[in-house]
């Protein structure tokens, strides 16, 4: 997008002595200046979005990556375009420059960030910031490129024909809020699920570069002489091979980044329409493991450990009726089905694409005892807060919450107060909810704010931690490399509406693996001794995680 460029001051010599020589009519030429600024305007917010959506991935917490990137790039923008004053006594060459320039850092951001990611991100050290890094440089060097076109642009269109600068400062913010739009809109509709993030920013880059070539070589071109025109084609189809190149080779790059982060051992990847599933093992004996958007969500030698201690404190009471939110890889289900007496359990997973895996992939089925086979589950495609907002009342003895860390910004509303109310409203008289919080040794207040949480919502709570030996099962928002601070343990609350709800285990079921009545003792015990005093509960207009 572009921003205010102030005219040149009363008295101020004109930059240009004439009106261009174009090839074609006054009105024609204006057309042409306000279709690239509509081009330009669009690249330009895709670029923006793309870090964004990359960054959110690679780092987590969607807020403060999308806050980093605007942020810089709006001040970069101004900075550019106060450079690029220098340049509009050239302005057709200067422009043409640029969005070569533009269309090359703006459309290998996506391969360059993701490089780094991949094949540096577990070097440690200095090098553990290489993302972030590369993000703010990248922030700023497309927002001080895009910036440094207004000043160009609006020299151009004067060129044309000479008009009152309101007047053109008018046209041309009408022409780059509609290419804006246009830009947001296919980012997330068209470019990111059809293409990818990698494939849709070179493709972008390569639309900029062809837009800003043809009003330059085409229109202008009697303002650059031979040379000038010579090396900006040399600029330009030099730029257009890079971006042809990579994107002939993103499938191949694709595969080797993806075998950097997660291994040689990949089995399946796949994008579906809310988020990345990869599985990694699980035949010839190797342990199977499934990262949800990069974040190991199951690890096959320690999932059992979390899943058992997940769900069956919370069926010590009636449990015909169990309700799980989230969970579509079936494994919370396994551990319900395996309790007498269970007649319906509802699975709610907004990724359909999760649950078809859980069903058909023969090791993550193996795993889950194929639950999905079982009649007593029917599951719901949804989102869980809205599906608890359509839920009748009173309707579940156990409502299982098998959700995504609370420090992830997509999961805030799913540790919120109002959802806490929602499943609540749910229980049946006598019904238990227990909520996954988080690694309690690592984020203790997270943990307790979850807990307090629960509380102001109308919930009697029992927290508690297991140890976990897998680092980073279940991980946070921050990724990391550092084992130290990779999280080992894993928190819950069992909450009830009516009393305190004692952490016990059914003395009908038949022994667990992991999990006996003494270690669940302790693990209470050992979860109030990290008690943060003073947590407040997260709300959805106030979140606190």
């Amino acid at each position: 997008m572009i921003e205010a460029h102030a005219p040149a001051p009363p008295g101020a010599p004109p930059s240009w002595r004439g009106p261009a020589r174009l090839p074609v009519r006054p009105d024609t030429g204006r057309f042409l200046v306000l279709a690239c600024v509509f081009v330009c305007a669009a690249c330009g917010l895709v670029y923006e979005l793309e870090l964004v959506a990359l960054a959110s991935y690679l780092m987590g917490d969607s807020v403060t990556q999308a806050s980093v990137v605007l942020s810089v790039m709006v001040f970069a923008m101004g900075i550019g375009s106060l450079a690029a004053k220098r340049l509009r006594r050239f302005a057709a060459a200067g422009f043409g420059a640029l969005e070569a320039a533009l269309a090359l850092v703006g459309g290998c951001s996506a391969m360059a960030l993701y490089a780094v990611f991949a094949w540096t991100g577990a070097w440690g050290g200095l090098w553990a910031n290489g993302p972030r890094v590369l993000l703010v440089a990248f922030s700023l060097a497309i927002g001080l490129l895009i910036g440094a076109e207004v000043p160009l642009l609006m020299e151009l269109i004067q060129r044309i024909r000479r008009q009152d600068a309101g007047g053109a400062v008018a046209d041309l913010f009408a022409a780059d809020y509609v290419g804006a739009l246009v830009g947001g809109l296919a980012f997330p509709f068209l470019l990111l699920p059809f293409l990818g993030q990698l494939t849709s920013s070179l493709l972008t880059g390569a639309v900029n570069v062809v837009a800003g070539a043809a009003l330059v070589l085409g229109l202008f071109r009697r303002d650059l002489g031979c040379r000038a025109r010579a090396l900006l084609l040399v600029a330009n189809v030099t730029v257009l091979g890079v971006l042809a190149s990579a994107a002939v080779l993103v499938d191949d790059f694709e595969r080797a980044s993806r075998q950097a982060v997660y291994g040689d051992d990949v089995r399946v990847a796949v994008q579906t329409g809310v988020q990345e599933i990869v599985l990694t093992g699980g035949v010839g004996g190797r342990p199977l493991d499934l990262y949800l958007d990069g974040r190991l969500r199951v690890g096959g030698r320690e999932e059992r450990r979390y899943h058992e201690a997940l769900v069956h404190p919370a069926m010590n009471g009636p449990h015909a009726r169990v309700l799980i939110l989230g969970g579509g890889d079936g494994l919370a289900a396994r551990e319900a089905l395996a309790h007498p007496g269970v007649r319906r359990v509802d699975v709610v997973d907004p990724d359909p694409g999760l649950v078809r895996l859980a069903r058909t992939d023969p090791a993550l089925s193996g795993l889950n005892g194929h639950a999905y086979g079982d009649p007593r589950v029917h599951v719901n495609a949804a989102d869980a807060f809205q599906w608890l907002r359509e839920a009748s009342t009173a309707t579940y003895d156990v409502v299982v919450a098998d959700l995504p860390d609370p420090g992830i910004t997509a999961s805030t509303k799913l540790y919120s107060q109002e959802f806490y109310g929602l499943a609540r409203r749910a229980l049946a008289p006598g019904g238990r909810l227990v909520v996954h919080a988080g690694p309690v040794a690592t984020r203790p207040r997270v943990f307790w704010t979850v807990e307090a949480t629960l509380r102001a919502a109308g919930l009697r709570t029992a927290p508690y931690r297991v140890d976990g030996r897998a680092a980073g099962f279940t991980a946070g928002p921050d990724r990391t490399s550092d084992a130290a601070r990779a999280p080992r343990d894993w928190g819950f609350v069992l909450a009830a509406a009516d009393a305190r709800p004692p952490l016990r285990l059914d003395p009908r079921e038949r022994p667990l693996r992991t999990l006996t009545q003494a270690a669940l003792t302790a693990d209470g015990r050992a979860a109030d001794g990290t008690r943060v005093t003073g947590a407040r509960a997260s709300t959805l207009v106030h979140p606190r995680y």
